[in-house]
């Protein structure tokens, strides 16, 4: 069976800055910012949320179904994708856009600075979800904001579960309409300062948005994640790393593994042990792609 993944397909420029974000900026200047970081270390990758948690499904053995929006510079991520055995039939060509395009900093701490042209993802909404056999479960992570609202409607009108990911296009939900795609959902997972804005926007605690849907995940980076099921909390731990690269990528590579166990029916905690596993792995690669994996020592 498998899952189809509403998200951005992006170009990712990757720069590493030697020193602290904390130690460069001035608290009391920010009226007057202008840094310049000096990044010495300079790659370029395929990403997205949607290629990257589709990345981590395929590792898993899973089967992902891409949707996603290009543009006319992404005929090497659709090969890129083909080349790995992933479906290309719901990722679409806009030919007046370039491609998603993620510029990130990133300094010793593992903290980032992001900045993001949507381009083609903009034009996400253009794309659609239908019932199909074949087809068992859904994500919707960030993607153009038209296309993450249209999607949900659509999983609930085919009566497809999915997880609502909203992560940095939650602020451009209102609490009404953050209750409204909660409701749809059958699962949420959003990292704590994303967790901790729903909250507050949503009105509802946790547990109470654990009641709203069968469950949601906190993940909370080096301390792991929050389980809530049914308003009870189990805590999952991280799984240590062989070496703190990049962490970028990480939270995809969570959603996929969580994508994984779900397709297998496991318990929420299971899917978020797995998602901890493959997090570690991922960090210690360069890139949001670049990592592998071993099923039979992840015990597949």
């Amino acid at each position: 069976m498998a899952s189809i993944i509403c998200g951005s397909l992006a170009f990712d420029t990757i720069m590493n800055f030697e020193g602290r974000f904390a130690e460069q900026i001035l608290p009391d200047q920010l009226h007057i910012l202008n840094v310049s970081f000096l990044v010495p270390a300079l790659r370029r990758d395929f990403g997205g949320c949607a290629g990257n948690i589709a990345y981590a499904l395929k590792l898993l053995g899973g089967t992902p179904l891409p949707m996603a929006m290009i543009g006319s510079d992404g005929g090497n991520y659709l090969a890129r994708l083909e080349g790995q055995g992933i479906s290309t039939e719901f990722v679409k060509t806009i030919a007046t856009a370039y491609t998603a395009q993620a510029m990130i900093i990133t300094d010793r701490d593992n903290n980032q600075i992001n900045g993001f042209h949507p381009g083609a993802m903009d034009y996400a909404h253009l794309t659609s979800i239908t019932a199909r056999d074949d087809i068992k479960l859904g994500i919707i992570a960030p993607d153009g904001r038209d296309a993450m609202w249209q999607h949900a409607e659509q999983f609930s009108a085919a009566k497809i579960p999915f997880v609502f990911d909203p992560g940095q296009q939650l602020p451009r939900f209102d609490g009404t309409e953050l209750r409204s795609l909660v409701d749809q959902a059958s699962w949420v997972t959003v990292n704590d300062y994303e967790g901790k804005m729903l909250s507050e926007r949503t009105g509802w605690s946790y547990a109470e948005v654990s009641r709203r849907v069968r469950g949601l995940i906190v993940t909370l980076g080096a301390q792991g994640s929050e389980v809530w099921v049914a308003g009870e909390k189990s805590e999952i731990p991280a799984v240590k790393a062989k070496a703190l690269v990049d962490p970028t990528g990480c939270g995809d590579a969570f959603r996929g593994a969580l994508l994984y166990g779900l397709e297998q029916d496991w318990s929420l905690a299971r899917c978020a042990a797995l998602g901890s596993q493959l997090g570690s792995l991922k960090i210690a690669q360069q890139g949001p792609q670049n990592y592998t994996l071993d099923r039979q020592l992840l015990g597949l």
